[in-house]
């Protein structure tokens, strides 16, 4: 139970970061930074591999990392999907 709670807090930090490093608006306020922070360590593990410290399951350099690449891919399919409209 308590490790569900972790990942999840983990993961909305992390996707709260990486919207931050990217300064673009992720949809969805928290959830949204939830959404990021899950997508982004699977994207930053997949790329980077799993080094650097781990918390709550996450490796925290690699999932900043996807999670601020998940959010600024988000943000340029909005703008295309706004500019199109």
């Amino acid at each position: 139970m308590w490790s569900l709670l972790i990942s999840i807090i983990m993961a909305i930090v992390i996707g709260l970061i990486g919207d931050a490093l990217v300064k673009n608006d992720m949809p969805g306020g928290i959830i949204g930074s939830m959404i990021a922070g899950f997508v982004g360590a699977w994207l930053g593990n997949l790329l980077l591999g799993s080094w650097g410290p781990d918390i709550g399951g996450f490796a925290i350099v690699p999932a900043i990392i996807g999670a601020a690449l998940f959010v600024f891919l988000l943000g340029l399919i909005f703008r295309m999907v706004r500019k199109t409209a």
